[in-house]
């Protein structure tokens, strides 16, 4: 029985010796090998978004639950006839400061949305804080087969002071 195991001993350490390049019997192959290798460009993992927009987005998917999920639907395609779709609108992939405006005042009378009417009333959401706009629009913005793209804070604070100061100026 010793033998046995000498012998199995024996050929587990020449099969490791010959894998890990022990022996010189391959060395040219695997030096050419190598070199040959190093000449290829390395592949990536892909990118995604910044840690920043990663974490805003978590924040927005929780606003979005709590105030837009009921007329939009949990896979943003709204409710055909009544509640418009987000996913690949223009409305969302468009211009940043009407979307921002569209959530801070509110939306009412026709529009259109990939091809279709719809003439239900948005309400306000202006009660939400600046970041919960900026959070929630680059929710919807990287969600819902949208292009992306991060609607930041300082967007939303410009355009919240541009309605304010239109209003002043409309008294």
């Amino acid at each position: 029985m010793k033998k046995l195991s000498v012998f199995a001993l024996s050929s587990v350490v020449t099969l490791l010796m010959s894998c890990s390049g022990g022996s010189n019997s391959g060395t040219a192959t695997s030096d050419a090998q190598e070199r040959s290798v190093e000449n290829q460009p390395v592949a990536t993992e892909p990118q995604g978004p910044p840690q920043e927009v990663t974490q805003k987005v978590e924040a927005g998917k929780q606003v979005y639950t709590q105030y837009c999920l009921a007329c939009h639907q949990a896979d943003g395609n709204g409710v055909q006839g009544a509640f418009p779709p987000l996913s690949q609108s223009d409305w969302v992939n468009g211009d940043n400061t009407r979307l921002i405006t569209v959530l801070l005042n509110g939306l009412q009378g026709p529009i259109e949305v990939k091809g279709q009417q719809y003439n239900s009333m948005m309400p306000t959401h202006s009660f939400l804080s600046d970041e919960q706009i900026a959070d929630v629009l680059t929710y919807v913005r990287n969600s819902f087969d949208n292009d992306g793209g991060e609607i930041t804070l300082e967007e939303v604070k410009k355009t919240r002071d541009a309605g304010a100061a239109d209003n002043e100026s409309s008294n």
